[in-house]
């Protein structure tokens, strides 16, 4: 490491800052304790086969459990398919350009509801398919209203949803009369940093439970609304508390609730509105969050995420105890806004590992068997031959305990001169699991060391963990970033010359302000979709996101400032890495402008920097070819720039 370089991290890294924030305790993990596993038929994965390798957007059971429903891209789109719960080969239900899921299956079976928006717009209108077969019917076909969260009622008749106005951020909660197709409004939310969603239907389809939560994601409240006039009574709410509700019994005497009352973290709960008891599980230092309750209101699903593991349980809603379902580490989570079959016999799972793509499984609850229904990923992705993960944590320049999941590569020497890459992940109010990433198995089965870190302002590790990046975004998150590439060179194995970065999202604008404010540190970087300058991203973006990010930043007006520091934009000039960027035309969250400012401001300056920008696509690149073609690339760019011989 050159002199220059090391006077760089050490002004990153050792700047005063205060003390470390509080998260959960656990082991600081040797760097040296990692390592690179023999495996002679290790390979680098082709890539058409991880795009090829399929996903799901969503999946529901058929009305009697018999069959499935599954959003997913055997095409190259992600349509919708029906098959067998027993086994079968998929029948295709629908076909289309654009993603299609929500699902909501009518009570009689005989047709399924979806959501579909036009190239990634996310301006979602209602569809309907019978389940037998047939042509698909736009329900709303209002291109200013963004409708979704579809709930049926219980005989079938009505549908509660969740609606969005272009030009606002308010999300209320309406009520469409399916015979009719007449949508009625049951709020009239005035603020735009709050939304309703429908939770379940009781006491016979004559009230919602409702959630009506905070943009920030710091604060809910849980309500009863009467579905034919609209009447609304708050059962749970304080500010600055999160109350989600998630389920309830059908007569609404028992609610599953994810709170951090007192304890600053999310855990489950059951609340009773009659005595306004509000009854939590056994304490966990780790984030939970409660989930579907049973069909026959004995029981809910709860899930606990442990440092980028998640598990699930069943819990027993009046004596709490709690029934683990036993299933293989990794990511463990219900798919689908009904996960139980309509007898409550078995459970709709989602697992993936770092080894494992995404398959959705059924888990029996009698004999606690999982049983998988689908194979989505190609035959070359067998475990044994992939890449391995482990969760490791280390220390920040403020000694805050910051964990990470590092993608091994087979075969390495401990000799220093490997290259790698560090992920950081979108959000910045988001998490990074142990689960299957394309983009780490491509790169690490290609000989990089793949590191994705939670830096502070990720969820999953307290309330204070999640709030420590208040207008500071770009400053402590990225010394969080900084700390686990210096976590992969103390390890023997990497470079500190041949280390790139690429994110997308939030992770596109940490990429591209690591590369300004730490511009010796990355060789080579990847933007998907990432932020350039947070005044634009303020003038041209939806007005939900407008809303989400006054949590983040409060106002350019009020805090010129902060939005000068905390902008890649303002260290643009000092950037010296190669730089790809990535974007989808049709992006409502970070518009394609925030791209196009990036790649004009560095070509103005000679700055190495190719850009591709994908039409139909939004936030995220969905279309296979799209998908293809952005992996591609990425492993070529660390290639071209990471894998030669890197300057004195």
């Amino acid at each position: 490491m050159t002199m220059r370089m090391l006077i760089t991290v050490a002004a990153l890294l050792s700047t005063a800052a205060p003390a470390a924030i509080p998260t959960p305790v656990r082991p600081v993990t040797d760097p040296r304790s990692i390592s690179s596993p023999v495996d002679p038929l290790a390979a680098p994965v082709p890539i058409s086969d991880l795009v090829f390798s399929r996903g799901a957007l969503d999946a529901a059971w058929s009305a009697d459990g018999r069959q499935l429903f599954v959003s997913t891209n055997l095409t190259g789109r992600y349509n919708i398919w029906r098959m067998d719960a027993a086994g079968s080969w998929p029948v295709q239900l629908t076909q289309a350009d654009d993603n299609q899921s929500g699902f909501a299956v009518a009570p009689d079976g005989r047709t399924l509801y979806f959501t579909q928006d036009k190239g990634g717009n996310e301006q979602y209108d209602i569809y309907a398919v019978p389940t037998a077969g047939g042509a698909t019917r736009n329900l709303t076909n209002t291109p200013e209203v963004r409708e979704e969260g579809m709930l049926l009622s219980p005989d079938g008749r009505s549908m509660a949803l969740s609606t969005k106005r272009s030009g606002q951020g308010q999300v209320d909660l309406a009520v469409m009369d399916l015979s009719s197709g007449q949508v009625r409004a049951l709020t009239h939310e005035a603020d735009p940093q709050w939304g309703w969603s429908a939770v379940e239907w009781i006491d016979g389809g004559r009230s919602l439970i409702a959630n009506r939560s905070f943009v920030g994601g710091d604060a809910g409240e849980v309500w009863r609304v009467d579905a034919a006039s609209g009447q609304a009574v708050k059962l749970l709410g304080k500010p600055g508390i999160i109350y989600t509700a998630s389920g309830a019994t059908a007569d609404g005497s028992a609610i599953a609730v994810t709170t951090n009352e007192v304890t600053h973290q999310q855990h489950a709960a059951v609340f009773v509105p009659a005595t306004r008891a509000l009854r939590t599980l056994r304490p966990t230092p780790w984030e939970q969050s409660s989930g579907a309750v049973s069909p026959d209101g004995r029981s809910f699903v709860v899930q606990t995420s442990e440092d980028g593991r998640q598990s699930l349980s069943l819990v027993d809603l009046q004596s709490l105890a709690e029934q683990p379902l036993t299933m293989p580490p990794g990511v463990n989570g219900t798919i689908g806004s009904k996960p139980f079959t309509h007898d409550g016999r078995q459970l709709l799972v989602l697992h993936s590992g770092a080894d494992t793509p995404s398959e959705l499984q059924a888990f029996d609850l009698a004999s606690e068997e999982l049983r998988p229904l689908t194979h989505f990923a190609m035959a070359s992705l067998a475990p044994e031959h992939l890449p391995k993960s482990r969760i490791v944590t280390f220390r920040s320049y403020d000694g805050t305990l910051v964990s990470a999941v590092v993608t091994m590569p087979f075969n390495l020497s401990r000799d220093g001169h490997n290259p790698a890459v560090v992920m950081p992940h979108g959000g910045p109010t988001g998490q990074t699991n142990d689960g299957f990433s394309r983009y780490a198995t491509a790169l690490a089965s290609r000989g990089y060391v793949v590191i994705q870190p939670n830096p502070r302002g990720s969820t999953g590790y307290g309330l204070a963990f999640q709030k420590a990046n208040f207008q500071d975004l770009g400053g402590g998150d990225l010394k969080d970033e900084l700390a686990a590439k210096r976590f992969l060179v103390d390890s023997g194995y990497v470079d500190p010359r041949r280390v790139g970065i690429a994110g997308g999202s939030y992770g596109g604008f940490m990429t591209l302000m690591a590369i300004g404010k730490a511009p010796d540190e990355f060789a080579a970087a990847v933007d998907l979709f990432g932020i350039i300058d947070w005044r634009t991203m303020w003038q041209h973006e939806d007005a939900l996101l407008q809303a989400y990010q006054k949590t983040l930043l409060g106002t350019p007006e009020q805090f010129p400032k902060v939005y000068d520091a905390t902008s890649p934009l303002t260290y643009i000039k000092a950037v010296k890495a190669p730089l790809l960027v990535q974007q989808g035309e049709n992006d409502i969250r970070v518009p394609a402008g925030q791209a196009r400012q990036v790649v004009e401001t560095l070509k103005a300056r000679g700055n190495v920097v190719e850009a591709v920008y994908y039409p139909d696509e939004g936030h995220g690149f969905y279309k296979r070819e799209h998908q293809q073609d952005s992996l591609q690339r990425m492993v070529d760019w660390f290639d071209k720039y990471l894998k030669a011989p890197p300057k004195p």
